[in-house]
């Protein structure tokens, strides 16, 4: 599969943020890190992204973004309560008005009868509020990751207007 990448949808976000004067963050588990390099592939990309962080075991999940155990323990890393909390700890962390935060099962093992691989929960906090939803992406691992990038960026971008 060829990847031209999501430069347009992350140009547009870029210039929300920039209207605004806002900062972005990111926490990323599945993706590891395919946001943040997408993100910063735009030139001038420090004038609205802070960083962020790839929190792919649990224990970082915890000590970095502030996730409670118990929200991981009885829902899994893969789940609405717990990219909602990544999504809140990454923007308390990193002083920024949002944040996207994914988790997901890329495959091509790790999948349940309640979790298949594909399963991604992706997390956003805007301006104190926070908003999830839950993907089932096709394809190989680096499909589900690429697939999980593009609906992350264009979550944000939307709600943004």
């Amino acid at each position: 599969m060829e990847w031209d990448g999501p430069g347009q949808v992350v140009e547009e976000l870029s210039a929300r943020l920039k209207e605004r004067a806002w900062f972005l963050a990111t926490a990323e588990s599945c993706t590891g890190g395919l946001i943040a390099c997408e993100l910063t592939n735009v030139s001038g990309s420090s004038e609205w992204y802070a960083g962020g962080v790839v929190a792919y075991a649990n224990r970082i999940k915890e000590d970095l973004l502030g996730v409670p155990g118990p929200v991981l323990q009885r829902h899994g890393a893969v789940s609405q309560e717990v990219v909602l909390a990544m999504a809140r700890g990454a923007a308390e962390r990193f002083g920024t008005q949002c944040a996207v935060a994914v988790s997901g099962i890329a495959g091509p093992s790790g999948g349940t009868p309640d979790k298949p691989v594909g399963t991604v929960w992706i997390g956003w906090a805007v301006n104190g509020e926070t908003f999830a939803e839950r993907f089932l992406f096709q394809g190989d691992r680096l499909s589900v990751k690429r697939q999980s990038t593009m609906e992350a960026l264009r979550g944000m971008t939307v709600r943004l207007v």
